[in-house]
Formats: C-alpha cells, sequence, structure tokens
C-alpha cells in the first residue's frame, strides 16, 4: 500500500506540475507578443518544452507500466522515448523559430517594456519555483530529473528579472535580443544531448555505464565457462535494459554445474539495472546455429 502511496503522491506532483507550466506558457506567449519581448517567448518556448515533457511524463507514468501481450512482449516502457523524441522535435524547431525572429534585433533592436519583463519573470520565479518544490525529493528518477529541468527554469527567469530592471533604468534595447538568443542556444544544446541519447537508445545502442568488454570477460572467467558469444545488451527505455548471451561449457557438464553457472552469471550483471536476462547454455560440439 505504501508503495502504491509513492506513486500517487508523484502522479499528482507532476499533474500540477504540468498544469501549471502549462497555464504559464500560454500567458507567456501572449505576453511576451504584448510587451514585444523575444526573451520571453524564448522562455515561453522552454516552457512550451517542460509543459510537454510533464504532460507526456505524467501520462506515461502509467500507460509505460501496462503489462506485456501479444503485440508488446516486453511491455510499454519504449513509449518513454517516443516522448523524448516528440519532445526534442518541438523544441530544436522552435527554437530556430526564435532565432529566426530574435537575430535581426540585433542589428536594430526594437523597444521593449521593461516593467512587463520584470512582472513576468516574478511570476515564472514564483510557478517554476513551487513545480521544482512540488516534484523534488521524489522517489523515481523520472520525477527528479523533472525537478531539476524546473531549477533550471528558475535560473533562466533570475535572468530575464536581471535585465528587465537594467533596462528599466536604461534603454539598453539589445539586451532583450541578447538574452533571447543565450536562452535558445542554451535549450538547444541540452536538446541536442537529450536528442542524440535518444536516438542511440532508439539504435539499441549498449548503455553508457555498461562495459561490454568487461562484462564478457567477466562471463568468461566463470569457472566451467569455456567461452561466450552473441552477448547483446540494450536498454528499453535508459533505466531498464535487456541482456541475452550465450555460453559454452563441456560435454560433460552436469545439471548442478549448469545452474551453478547460470547463478554466477546473473551474480555478475546483478547491478546493472538489467530487467530481461537470456542465459543460453550450450555444449562444447554443439552447433550454435546463429551466424
Amino acid at each position: 500500500m505504501g508503495h502504491q502511496h509513492s506513486h500517487s503522491n508523484e502522479d499528482s506532483n507532476i499533474k500540477l506540475a504540468f498544469f501549471m507550466n502549462l497555464a504559464f506558457t500560454i500567458i507567456e506567449i501572449f505576453g511576451g507578443i504584448m510587451i514585444n519581448s523575444v526573451a520571453i517567448l524564448s522562455d515561453a518556448l522552454h516552457d512550451l518544452g517542460d509543459s510537454i515533457s510533464l504532460g507526456l511524463a505524467w501520462f506515461l507514468q502509467d500507460f509505460s507500466k501496462k503489462e506485456s501481450n501479444e503485440l508488446y512482449s516486453y511491455g510499454y516502457r519504449r513509449y518513454s522515448l517516443l516522448a523524448a523524441l516528440i519532445n526534442t522535435t518541438v523544441l530544436i524547431i522552435g527554437s530556430f523559430l526564435i532565432l529566426y525572429r530574435a537575430m535581426p534585433r540585433l542589428l536594430s533592436p526594437e523597444a521593449t517594456n521593461a516593467t512587463g519583463m520584470i512582472g513576468f519573470a516574478i511570476l515564472g520565479i514564483l510557478v517554476n519555483a513551487v513545480a521544482a518544490l512540488k516534484t523534488r525529493g521524489g522517489s523515481s528518477l523520472n520525477e527528479r530529473v523533472v525537478s531539476w529541468h524546473l531549477l533550471e527554469d528558475v535560473l533562466g527567469w533570475v535572468a530575464v528579472f536581471i535585465v528587465g530592471v537594467i533596462m528599466y533604468f536604461k534603454d539598453i534595447y539589445i539586451l532583450d535580443p541578447l538574452l533571447s538568443i543565450g536562452i535558445t542556444i542554451f535549450i538547444l544544446f541540452n536538446v541536442f544531448k537529450n536528442f542524440k541519447e535518444t536516438i542511440l537508445l532508439f539504435l539499441q545502442t549498449v548503455p553508457d555505464e555498461i562495459d561490454l568488454k568487461k562484462v564478457i570477460s567477466n562471463f568468461n572467467n566463470i569457472d566451467g565457462v569455456l567461452d561466450s558469444h552473441h552477448t547483446h545488451i540494450w536498454s528499453l527505455d535508459s533505466e531498464n535494459h535487456v541482456l541475452s548471451t550465450h555460453l559454452v561449457v563441456g560435454n560433460n557438464i552436469k545439471n548442478n554445474e549448469v545452474i551453478r553457472v547460470k547463478k554466477e552469471a546473473r551474480e555478475i550483471i546483478k547491478k546493472m539495472h538489467i530487467e530481461h536476462v537470456t542465459i543460453e547454455i550450450e555444449l562444447e560440439d554443439e552447433d550454435c546455429g546463429i551466424m
């Protein structure tokens, strides 16, 4: 019951953060246009990305835990990768649109309502701080990542506030497009990094934290194992991994020795977050059957 209660709190926290960010994003878009600030519009793009992330995280929190069936033999965990791909695509397209609008203003800066920037910055700091506090200290990696992302947003709004205060006392309008371009480049840097990781996961590469050569070497060092081959490791959703391997043993090995070899192989991969393990034991003279 305690475990279910924890998931219930996590879902409600992400749900609250989602609605807060979505409402604020809509206000930002209209407000940014009204006060003629591309910096506000840039942060609106950032918050839109957060809203998409939070919405998909909330939806997929339960959806990705659905049991496996005839169509999805591994379950629905990889839908979280689809969410990441959608989110990064939206942010990349939006970022280039913001840059397209902000770059010309470096040559011909336009007047911006500094008071409006300060007001939005204060509201942005409050909204993102509350959302970050609600998700901070969550039990899941999903909730902790969301919390750190929201804390980054708080720092972004602090920057908008500082620029707004400077422009309130002095008409340095070029600061608005400069801040916009800075925020957008920061977004693109993180987005491309996440985009690369997502694509690599879709292509079923070995997870970064796992040394495949070391795993194979450890398998080969098990007493009774003559060789190993077709060792594959990939990830379902960046957290839960899959491993399959063929271990070659002597022709006269006994059943209790086979059990011991399998047990030692499972001990080797125990701390690797391997959710699905397939260990095939092959006799020395047996034809593997896989080219």
